[in-house]
């Protein structure tokens, strides 16, 4: 008997002490000079929300352009297209990623910080062997900050129109 009033003396205790630990504030968390903080959308109303330190530099990443233009091109032509940069802010910019809208729209980016001055490119592949109208976007992630850069692709890719070839007649054995 001793041992079950004990167990549920313990279970109680216990219970109650988990209760009251869950319903305490949650304590703020300080704010560092080069970080910027930002809050997730919580699942949950009824839960405090999480917030995350993104970085913050002075890094800048500035386009000659922000479209990628194909213009009106035939069908299986060049894929390859490139977007210039340069890197105008004092810090060196560090691209994170880049994401074509779709699988028929591959980046690929320098994997190298770019120096403060610095000029690169991006280059862009899109599937040419896709007819139709081209209106695809890349997005860009960098060491500026949460916000990201947004690419335009587009054109057009037209049929290309096969010749119908006459195949020769084939050689005959009967002699007439």
């Amino acid at each position: 008997m001793k041992q079950l009033f004990l167990f549920l003396l313990v279970a109680f205790v216990s219970y109650n002490g988990f209760s009251q630990a869950t319903e305490k504030a949650p304590i703020p968390v300080p704010v560092q000079a080069e970080k910027v903080n930002v809050q997730k959308n919580a699942v949950n109303t009824a839960a405090p929300k999480v917030e995350e330190a993104v970085e913050r530099t002075n890094a800048k990443m500035t386009f000659e352009t922000m479209m990628v233009e194909y213009g009106t091109i035939q069908q299986k032509s060049e894929p390859l297209r490139t977007v210039k940069f340069t890197n105008t802010g004092t810090d060196p910019l560090i691209i994170k990623s880049a994401q074509g809208s779709c699988g028929c729209t591959v980046p690929v980016w320098p994997k190298d910080p770019i120096l403060p001055g610095q000029s690169s490119v991006i280059e862009v592949r899109y599937d040419t062997n896709r007819v139709g109208k081209i209106n695809k976007s890349i997005t860009i992630t960098t060491n500026e900050g949460p916000e990201k850069h947004i690419l335009q692709v587009v054109g057009e890719v037209l049929k290309v129109e096969e010749e119908m070839v006459v195949p020769a007649p084939a050689p005959s054995v009967i002699k007439g």
